[in-house]
């Protein structure tokens, strides 16, 4: 691949080199410029330009709306050069009080609500900062912060936000780059600003001691925090965990002496449309044996009324069953992955994002405090000189009516610089009246003095440290606990029982037969049948599989292609007609045809073989799909197809070829894999694998005459046999099947 250098040279490059820099410029960009927050303000930099776009537009707290779409007009053309729709759904979050657990934007009109529904198109909302969004962009234009060009070089941008608020941990972030994540929960501010201060104090405190200050996410949505606190504690500790959360609920009594569930808070980012949704399906499908039905009566408040199908049932049975089977329970991730003050990705703990946020602070103070001496520099500058120019007034204003280079003239005659003798000239006649001596020497004096008191500040570490600590008690008392904004929504509750209520105990479990046609017809026959001789199939099918499972359990279907997939036994058609093809429940290709068909055993190891005799082990629980596509586990090599798949029994391979040789070999020289190709099982001059199966030596080898007879024959002796993983074997005893099968034994 040819490469152009800035001086136009044409250099040549291995395209894997180009590529893999390209890329790595790319996840970089990915990751810098658009997943991740910065853990001094907590922001992405769409959000960052959402809310300095907002500023400069003045709309602030106590000013009045203007139209979503011309904030979002602002951000494209001068800050954020991308798709509008995703501007606006950044503006959106900022502005959802169950999304944000203190929002930045103040939304008027349809901003979407808990049930999933989406906001107004943009021309019909309107938004303006909130109060918290102002402590972020407070001491902006200070020179607290770096500002860089735009993308167009027209305007300038801030890199981060002076952030007097703990955003980052406040409101939580959620973010996906190339190769890193970042989810961050919600927290409450004045718990966060009480760890701020303990830290202050001491900077060496431990998490243990932080997390008795924050005890855990405090999400908009409310819910109950049922993690132990130890495994909070490590979450913290290392900035990687998560939390389970629950909804909240309470028993209501009704008449005659039954009760229903009334729940009043469902957990973080769960939609309630869906939840609903989903419970109904688990109802449908009789995996809820103890709920009777479910009900919506939520208004601006959420209220989910459940009802139990028999007033025997205990309540704290039956939540724990939903909480089993439905989002009334989730886990909220913690993955502090966030930029530091360097722009590099890192994984802090709650300790580490606390300190950053700690010396971000400091680093505006001084900032702030420079520019402010500077401010303070320069009047006192033209303070002394305007008393130079009250003391000598008549003298000025000679030089000035007379002199041709009147500002030359004042400072040699004055000794004055370049900048009091400008400020003399660009006086009005009007201010002379206010120039007196006292006031000028009083502003004087407070200038002073407070030059005195900033570069005190600056020279004194411990000061710097006690003005910080203030400004967060000023932040705390905003959001104190017994405001309403301040108040824990979410309550720290105790980890439920250790006792764990069986599956079997809520879900109806009924035995069911599986066949499977040849043809690829599956249906489900009440009960379990040994017999299935008198089943009925279409004309010219027949059956293939016939296998004994409950309405509770996971089918592994193996195809020819080397793939597994999953059903749920609970989905098949019943037993009556001839079922449905298999083909609208899995995508399987016509070409392909189902090898075997058992019922899910994750305990299970699995050997799969292909036609050209190689193969491996694999656990069945690595096997399971989660789409209609099935999961690739056997690769296929040229030509070759999916032989065999048997269940391991026993600590021996017995492999036969095509061509009719016999070979026995230690399982223990299979190795075990979750997807490839594997090893060579059997070596073949001509044709390939025809039948595997494992058992146990002990016990000998066993195969049906005749292929599906009904008689068995077992060969003990079989010293002739044994031999190496991948020899060519010998032919098999008398009586062996023609067909080359094992049969099922």
């Amino acid at each position: 691949m040819s490469s152009k250098s800035e001086a136009g040279e044409i250099r040549s490059v291995p395209f894997v080199e180009a590529l893999s820099e390209r890329y790595l410029s790319y996840a970089l960009s990915t990751i810098v410029s658009r997943a991740l927050p910065d853990v001094r303000d907590g922001l992405k930099p769409v959000h960052r330009r959402v809310l300095y776009a907002m500023q400069q537009l003045k709309l602030d707290p106590n000013a009045g709306f203007k139209k979503s779409a011309r904030v979002v007009g602002d951000v494209i053309g001068k800050y954020h050069p991308h798709g509008e729709q995703a501007i606006y759904d950044s503006l959106v979050r900022l502005a959802q009080d169950f999304a944000q657990r203190y929002p930045l934007v103040e939304g008027q009109g349809n901003f979407g609500n808990v049930d999933g529904d989406n906001a107004a198109a943009m021309r019909y909302t309107e938004a303006r900062l909130t109060a918290v969004a102002q402590l972020l962009l407070q001491g902006i234009d200070q020179d607290t912060v770096d500002f860089r060009e735009t993308y167009d070089g027209e305007d300038e941008e801030p890199v981060v936000l002076p952030a007097a608020f703990p955003n980052l941990l406040a409101n939580g972030a959620q973010g996906i780059a190339v190769g890193m994540a970042t989810s961050v929960p919600p927290h409450n501010a004045a718990e966060l600003c009480d760890a701020l201060l303990h830290l202050i104090k001491h900077p060496k405190a431990q998490v243990e001691t932080l997390v008795e200050l924050v005890p855990g996410p405090d999400f908009p949505t409310g819910g109950v925090l049922v993690e132990p606190k130890e495994s909070i504690v490590e979450a913290y500790r290392t900035g990687r965990g998560s939390f389970r959360l629950r909804a909240r609920w309470e028993m209501e009594k009704i008449k005659g002496g039954g009760y229903r569930i009334i729940v009043t808070e469902i957990p973080y980012q769960v939609q309630k449309a869906r939840l609903i949704e989903r419970i109904a399906e688990l109802l449908e499908a009789r995996k809820l044996a103890l709920l009777g039905d479910i009900q919506d009566e939520s208004a601006a408040d959420i209220r989910l009324v459940l009802e139990p199908k028999s007033r025997n049932v205990d309540p704290e049975m039956l939540m724990e069953s939903l909480f089993r089977s439905s989002e009334l329970e989730v886990r909220a991730s913690l993955n502090l992955n966030v930029l530091d003050a360097q722009q590099t990705p890192r994984v802090m703990s709650l300790r580490e994002a606390l300190q950053a946020f700690l010396d971000h602070r400091h680093v505006v103070l001084v900032r702030r405090t420079n520019h402010r001496l500077e401010k303070i520099a320069k009047r006192l500058e033209v303070l002394e000189g305007y008393l130079i120019a009250y003391l000598n007034l008549d003298e000025v204003i000679r030089i000035i009516r007379e002199e041709d280079e009147p500002k030359a003239e004042l400072m040699r005659t004055f000794e004055l610089t370049d900048g009091q003798a400008e400020a003399i000239l660009n006086m009005r006649l009007r201010s002379l009246r206010r120039l007196e001596e006292e006031g000028i020497r009083r502003e004087h004096a407070e200038l002073s003095e407070e030059q005195a008191e900033l570069n005190a500040l600056l020279a004194d570490e411990g000061k710097r440290w006690k003005s910080i600590a203030a400004e967060i008690k000023e932040v705390r008392k905003r959001f104190a606990p017994e405001t309403e904004l301040g108040r824990r929504m979410t309550e720290i509750g105790t980890p439920p029982s250790a006792v764990i209520i069986p599956l079997d105990a809520v879900v109806e479990r009924e035995p069911i037969t599986v066949l499977l046609s040849a043809k690829g017809w599956i249906r489900a026959m009440k009960g379990h049948h040994d017999d299935v001789s008198d089943a009925k199939y279409k004309e010219g099918d027949r059956g293939a599989f016939a296998v004994k499972a409950q309405t509770t359990d996971k089918l592994i279907l193996f195809a020819t292609n080397g793939r597994f997939y999953t059903l749920g036994a609970d989905k098949l058609p019943g037993g009556r007609g001839f079922g449905e093809p298999i083909r609208l429940m899995i995508d399987l290709p016509n070409d392909q045809e189902i090898l075997q068909l058992t019922v899910h055993d994750p305990e299970r190891r699995l050997l799969v073989a292909s036609s050209d005799g190689r193969g491996f082990l694999v656990k069945e629980s690595e096997v399971v799909a989660q789409t209609k596509n099935g999961k690739q586990v056997l690769n296929l090599g040229s030509g070759a197809e999916a032989q065999a798949c048997r269940p391991v029994a026993g600590d021996h391979v017995a492999v036969v070829g095509e061509n009719r040789k016999l070979l026995i070999f230690p399982l223990e020289e299979l190795p075990e894999m979750t997807r490839g190709r594997g090893v060579l099982l059997q070596k073949y001059r001509d044709g390939g694998l025809a039948d595997i199966k494992t058992f146990a030596l002990a016990e000998g080898l066993s195969w049906r005459m005749g292929g599906s007879g009904s008689r068995v024959r077992t060969e003990t002796d079989l010293t002739a046999w044994l031999g190496k993983r991948a020899q060519a074997g010998r032919l098999p005893p008398t009586g062996f099947p023609k067909s080359n099968s094992f049969g099922e034994v």
